[in-house]
């Protein structure tokens, strides 16, 4: 099984990865490690899949899975196996729990903290990280964290780039609403009326406005690489990585 594993000074106890299509048993469209049970994968196959990446990550809990709809809600993570809440971030301050966020094109972002106390994952599609006056997802995550956005590590997973994330005028309005310095995230495409959107960039300002400065990762194009990720804008149908973060003891 490939993963990527985060490049970032994080503390030793803290032990993160996202995942690739490699190593799993869905086929067709899902064709790998398919780790998303709302796509219309074989459901015995996803939950292979799901057992084989807790057996290589060595994760001791049950793995919480979250039933992402775009949204700003963190749930935080218990040692209790729970019924999928909605939610599109994770937070646990105990070891073992792990922090879990399925992408196909969606940012993914790793949080801990210095001192190894705390960790979260967030989901951030575009509405996720533009979210509502009191901020996105990834301003929630940071709370939920309890601890000063200044000992925060952020590490950003594998998403669409910047060449491929098409959006219309109002995407990058809403945005530049909120931060004007997000013009300088979008160019215009060579479709009328429409702008390529770098969320990379968008995700690296949110949170420096939220005082977190030690952001790392964000090199990763999910839809250039069919042979490493799945991407819905690329193939519509199509399977989940999975990114996670957790506390070893």
């Amino acid at each position: 099984m490939k993963t990527i594993q985060p490049d970032w000074p994080a503390p030793a106890r803290v032990r993160a990865l996202s995942t690739t299509r490699d190593g799993g048993v869905s086929q067709g469209v899902f064709d790998g490690l398919n780790l998303g049970a709302h796509v219309g994968d074989e459901p015995a196959r996803v939950e292979d899949n799901r057992a084989r990446l807790q057996l290589a990550a060595g994760i001791p809990e049950p793995l919480n899975w979250l039933n992402q709809v775009h949204g700003i809600a963190v749930h935080r993570v218990s040692k209790r196996y729970e019924s999928a809440p909605d939610a599109d971030a994770a937070c646990a301050h105990e070891a073992g729990l792990a922090c879990i966020v399925m992408t196909a094109d969606c940012l993914p972002v790793l949080f801990c903290d210095r001192a190894g106390t705390v960790v979260a994952a967030a989901h951030a599609g575009w509405r996720g990280l533009l979210g509502h006056e009191e901020g996105g997802v990834l301003e929630a995550s940071i709370r939920a964290m309890g601890c000063e956005p200044g000992e925060i590590l952020a590490w950003l997973g594998p998403a669409i780039g910047p060449a491929a994330f098409e959006v219309g005028s109002e995407v990058r309005d809403a945005f530049m609403a909120v931060q004007g310095e997000a013009a300088a995230a979008f160019v215009p495409s060579s479709n009328e009326g429409k702008w390529l959107a770098d969320i990379y960039q968008l995700a690296r300002l949110r949170l420096a406005r939220a005082g977190v400065t030690a952001i790392y990762g964000g090199e990763h194009c999910t839809f250039s690489d069919a042979e490493r990720f799945y991407s819905y804008r690329r193939d519509g149908q199509t399977g989940r990585m999975a990114s996670i973060i957790w506390l070893a003891e």
